[in-house]
């Protein structure tokens, strides 16, 4: 992986030039890194601004973090998905509070103990905020080494990504590398594309990039074909009553464990609530292994009584209070509408 060596200089003088101005990077303490990171997992860097910039606002610091309630933790997070994500990091803040005096730990195998902590994210906040010479390999990493050096290996493998983080830790520089590990993450979002052609007359290693010379660079990086997604049709009641809603909270465990709902069945007509429904809208929601395909019915309650587990949220509390996934956007407008 000789291309690699004459890596370091040119990708650092394009960062310093083309970097994308994001608070994180402009006030890299351990928690925000950590934070930041947590919210970039499988998301957009323009989701995660404002969800980035109201969880701070709320939740300032780890001790704050680990005391919040899970109802306001979930609401903060809400639109993010993912949700175990934010349950693993008020439990790591917890580990903070408790085993470090609530001082955020400085070494690499102490962050990468804390839970929800991978070793790419481990690698992040080492190098950008403690300065620590560990590389942070995501799919945007793994794809600009892939055309890089031309590598055809299946980069899910557990042996090919240890390869190539041991490549990169013999490169990286070792008095900026959390610029390094940053720029190689900004390289693959901005130039480096996973979806169509990558922008390669941008590219600060387009002189000695062996994909780029081999015409292989739509080609990787090489991984196996997706597993199809489990479809479900399910029924959602959309369940009125003086300008509130029905929601009820969801299992601790599985998809969308604790979080708040519209009421929802693989089978139709099983509301336990009584009332005359009317077909309201459709939807579709797309999870990681599954797909929701959705009728959505609308009713007023004749009665206030709910089942355990139920509430009725007016709008200030469905805003304020209850997180709702998602998934159920597409019902979003139709909810407005009957609240007071």
């Amino acid at each position: 992986m000789n291309e690699l060596e004459k890596l370091p200089v040119p990708l650092l003088e394009w960062y310093r030039e083309n970097a994308r101005v994001l608070p994180w990077r402009s006030d890299p303490t351990p928690y925000h890194v950590w934070v930041s990171e947590i919210m970039l997992q499988q998301t957009r860097v323009t989701a995660v601004l404002d969800h980035y910039r109201r969880f701070l606002a709320v939740l300032p610091t780890v001790e704050a973090l680990a005391q919040c309630s899970e109802d306001t933790l979930m609401k903060l997070w809400q639109g993010l998905g993912y949700y175990s994500r934010a349950r693993n990091l008020q439990k790591a803040a917890q580990v903070i509070s408790e085993e470090y005096g609530g001082e955020f730990p400085h070494s690499y195998a102490a962050i990468r103990a804390l839970p929800g902590v991978g070793d790419y994210t481990a690698g992040a906040i080492s190098s950008i905020a403690f300065g620590i010479p560990e590389p942070a390999v995501d799919g945007n990493v793994l794809r600009v080494v892939s055309r890089l050096t031309d590598l055809h290996s299946d980069v899910t493998k557990p042996e090919t990504k240890k390869t190539l983080t041991a490549a990169l830790r013999s490169v990286m520089p070792l008095n900026c590398p959390g610029d390094f590990n940053q720029a190689l993450m900004e390289l693959g979002a901005t130039v480096c594309l996973p979806n169509g052609t990558p922008l390669c007359e941008q590219c600060p290693a387009a002189g000695f990039c062996a994909a780029r010379r081999e015409g292989t660079a739509l080609e990787l990086p090489v991984k196996p074909p997706k597993k199809g997604r489990k479809v479900e049709e399910r029924t959602v009641y959309l369940i009125f009553k003086e300008g509130k809603v029905a929601l009820r909270k969801r299992s601790p465990k599985g998809l969308l464990a604790g979080l708040w709902e519209y009421p929802n069945e693989l089978s139709p007509w099983s509301c336990p609530v009584e009332g005359e429904p009317e077909f309201a809208a459709t939807g579709k929601h797309i999870f990681s292994h599954i797909e929701w395909r959705m009728t959505a019915y609308a009713l007023e309650a004749t009665t206030e009584a709910l089942p355990e587990g139920w509430v009725w949220a007016d709008r200030r509390a469905l805003a304020e209070s209850y997180s709702v996934p998602s998934a159920f956007a597409p019902f979003a407008h139709i909810v407005e509408e009957h609240l007071m």
